[in-house]
């Protein structure tokens, strides 16, 4: 056999965050530009990649969470969050008669990106209507609610956080009614200047009614003194810093934004009657029969009213950093994103650990759904068959009633049930996507062993994940991430394979070829694009759901401020606030 194959995080990315030649002020270009201006084709800066060597390792953090309900599933739900989450998705739909229902159709495409709360608002008669509740798009909307939504303009939004007893107050889009009328806004991203201008806009009277980030944009447009809406709209955006994929809806126009750096993805369609459509993901568009038309590009703001589709350049825009993990783990196969299909991606990640890291094995299986095509790419070079080992089970909810004689590893035997007959007396290599805590890791391997499983090798197609994501990705704080705290040799004694090996960054970088630099390595590497300055919030804790009293009294869940963060993974340390 093999010996065990480390390919540890001894290759971190040093990206490049200087910014282009500014142009003049966005809001005097716009008022120069041509009424139907078209985008010229996005050009890529490349910039020298430059390697370092970084290492934190802190003490073992054991996290518990707290059980809205009573119910007793504590080992399921640190499970279930033992993967990164994408935080949203959105759609926006302009001049087909059925927007609210083709926008809801586009959701469910979407619903992998958040399935806890969900939301449309549609245009009718220059008047907006917002149905948004708590679940997944099918539990939210009905025939009856859909038939409450007219009009031939609408936005969605799918949200992720985690559970909580506000949380539906911060379900999108948000509407906000102003003194120019009514707007409409969905958001996918984070912005990691948000506690800054919340502040700002407090001081000077302002009245928050959630606690999500992306209400502050909303009060940005709204204080703007610039006409027309558009430019609004771009005085809003040169005030944020971070990762924004958005789109609104007014009494007659669909906007479509994305942040300088394109960290989340956002695309724009064609149905056949001429219909415009924005989605996160080109599967939205397949399903509700849009053609592909290309990408927002960073930096672009697209307005589509019926005078046509306006194009313009928000603001100067430097190299790109598209966020990797959407290819890892957040999109689906069946998506082209950031211009790369998603399936060949994977396939190619299972390419590379069966090159750089072989074993020898009697069987390849995979951590399903998300590592499945990395492992047929593995399979398919190893020459050794792809079976299913574990069988998924797809109809888990959030929460289970334990019975009282606790059953071990019960959250995920709820998910994964592995299969007797490919495992018994096997040497098997298991895909998965990723290795965030390790606690899911670990009990796979169990299961595996347990049902015959002769020899457990883990090979994740990514690189170890060693810093917390602030783009609009919910990774847990740098100290419990076991990467961060522990060596690849360490993790494989801590989760109890026979050998373990990650995708090597540098692998990687070659794979994606020319496009590598224009990818955000951050949680890779610690090297963050925009650094977060000041008191940054957590995705995914309590913050983004539905916090209530004063912000400054909550405990570990802000960065602390820094005028400029160092490229070691400082971040680790969260302040007492």
């Amino acid at each position: 056999m093999a010996a065990a194959v480390s390919t540890a995080v001894t290759n971190k990315s040093h990206l490049s965050s200087a910014l282009d030649k500014p142009f003049t002020s966005p809001s005097q270009k716009l008022l120069s530009l041509a009424v139907k201006t078209l985008p010229k084709p996005y050009h890529h800066h490349h910039r020298t990649l430059i390697t370092a060597a970084s290492k934190n390792p802190l003490t073992d953090v054991v996290s518990s969470k707290p059980n809205p309900d009573g119910l007793s599933f504590e080992s399921y739900f640190d499970d279930d969050d033992d993967k990164p989450r994408e935080e949203c998705g959105v759609v926006g739909i302009y001049g087909d008669s059925e927007a609210s229902r083709l926008c809801y159709l586009a959701l469910h495409a979407l619903q992998h990106r958040g399935q806890e709360g969900a939301g449309i608002v549609c245009v009718n008669d220059n008047v907006l209507k917002s149905i948004t509740g708590v679940g997944l798009v099918s539990d939210v909307f009905s025939e009856s609610k859909l038939d409450q939504l007219p009009g031939d303009l609408a936005i969605g939004h799918v949200r992720y956080s985690t559970a909580g007893s506000s949380m539906l107050k911060n379900v999108q889009p948000f509407v906000a009614s102003y003194r120019f009328g009514s707007v409409g806004v969905a958001h996918n991203g984070n912005l990691v200047n948000y506690k800054q201008l919340r502040g700002e806009l407090e001081e000077n009277g302002s009245i928050f009614n959630t606690s999500s980030d992306t209400e502050v944009v909303l009060h940005l447009i709204a204080i703007s003194k610039a006409r027309p809406f558009l430019l609004r709209i771009v005085e809003a955006c040169e005030k944020i810093e971070g990762a924004y994929s958005m789109v609104f809806a007014t009494e007659d126009k669909l906007v479509a934004v994305r942040d300088p750096y394109g960290f989340r993805p956002l695309v724009m369609g064609r149905r056949s009657n001429g219909a415009v459509v924005f989605a996160s993901e080109t599967c939205a568009l397949d399903l509700i029969e849009a053609t592909y038309e290309r990408e927002v590009l960073p930096g672009e703001v697209v307005v589509v009213d019926k005078e046509g589709v306006q194009s313009i350049c928000l603001m100067p825009h430097p190299e790109p950093k598209s966020c990797i993990f959407e290819h890892i783990y957040f999109a689906l196969p069946n998506s082209v994103v950031f211009g790369r299909s998603v399936y060949e991606s994977r396939r190619a990640f299972g390419e590379i650990l069966a090159t750089e890291a072989p074993v020898e094995c009697d069987v390849v299986i995979a951590v399903p759904d998300s590592g499945v095509v990395a492992a047929l790419g593995y399979a398919a070079k190893a020459g050794v068959p792809f079976q299913q080992g574990l069988i998924r089970s797809h109809y888990v909810g959030r929460t289970f009633i334990e019975p009282s004689q606790k059953i071990r590893d019960f959250g995920v035997k709820l998910k994964l049930s592995p299969v007797r007959a490919v495992l018994e007396g096997k040497r098997v290599v298991v895909v998965d996507d990723s290795i965030v805590r390790g606690t899911t890791s670990s009990k796979i391997v169990r299961l595996l062993k347990e049902a015959g499983a002769k020899e457990v090798h883990m090979r994740i197609a990514s690189p170890p994940i060693i810093a917390s994501c602030y783009y609009g990705v919910d990774t847990p704080s740098s100290e419990e991430l076991i990467s961060n705290r522990m060596s690849v040799e360490e993790i494989r004694e801590y989760i109890g394979s026979d050998s373990l090996a990650f995708l090597p960054i540098e692998s990687l970088n070659k794979m994606l070829g020319s496009d590598s630099k224009s990818y955000c390595y951050a949680c890779f590497s610690g090297n963050y694009p925009v650094e977060p300055t000041g008191k940054v919030k957590r995705i995914g804790d309590f913050m983004d759901d539905g916090l209530s009293g004063d912000m400054d009294s909550i405990d570990g869940g802000w960065l602390p401020g820094s005028s400029k963060v160092q490229k070691k993974i400082i971040l680790n340390e969260v302040r007492t606030s």
